[in-house]
Parts: C-alpha cells; structure tokens; sequence
C-alpha cells in the first residue's frame, strides 16, 4: 500500500473512502468509465472531489491489487446474483404481490 491511505479505508471486507459510507468501488467505476470527479461528486455528494481525487490516486497506485479486489467483488456479486434465481416459483409470487400492494412513501 502507499501512503494515500489517508484517503481510503478498509473495513467489513470492503475499501471506502475514509470517513464515509461510499465504497472505493463506485468511485473508482466512475473514473473507469470516464466520468469527470464533478460527475462522480454529483453522484456521491457525501465525498469531496478531493477526496474523489485521493480514492482515484490510491487506485491507481494500488492498480493490480484494486483490479483483482474488483474481480473478486464482481465474481461475489455475480454468484449472489445467481443464487437468487432459485427462489421458489410461490415466494417470488408472494413477493411481488407484497411488492404491489404496499404503499409507497412519498
């Protein structure tokens, strides 16, 4: 690791950036995608663009290590995903019908 700790932390088996509850992750597929740190800020206004600018550096400091942690979140995700698609065929009946018949919040 390098010193842009200061920027990033890493808890419950996930990096943030320090002091916040937005994942290291979606900023850095912001960045990935070619979004501007204006655009990234605007999507997660809880995070300074310096602090966009400090999780952009860590990564790109940390490349190889962020690009597998990336791939491994993404193989977690996709599993989940997978898993799910088992759900009996009267649950997800159930669920959307509890899904439809509750009221929204304003």
């Amino acid at each position: 690791m390098t010193g842009l700790t200061d920027c990033v932390e890493f808890r419950e088996e996930n990096y943030f950036i320090r002091g916040t509850r937005v994942s290291l992750d979606s900023i850095v597929y912001g960045h990935l995608n070619g979004d501007s740190i204006q655009a990234i800020h605007d999507s997660f206004p809880a995070v300074s663009p310096e602090q966009i600018d400090g999780g952009i550096a860590f990564y790109r400091a940390n490349r190889a290590m962020m690009d597998a942690y990336l791939r491994s979140k993404r193989e977690e995700f996709e599993a989940a995903r997978r898993s799910q698609s088992h759900i009996s065929p009267e649950l997800r009946s159930r669920l959307e019908q509890a899904r439809h018949s509750t009221p929204s919040r304003p």
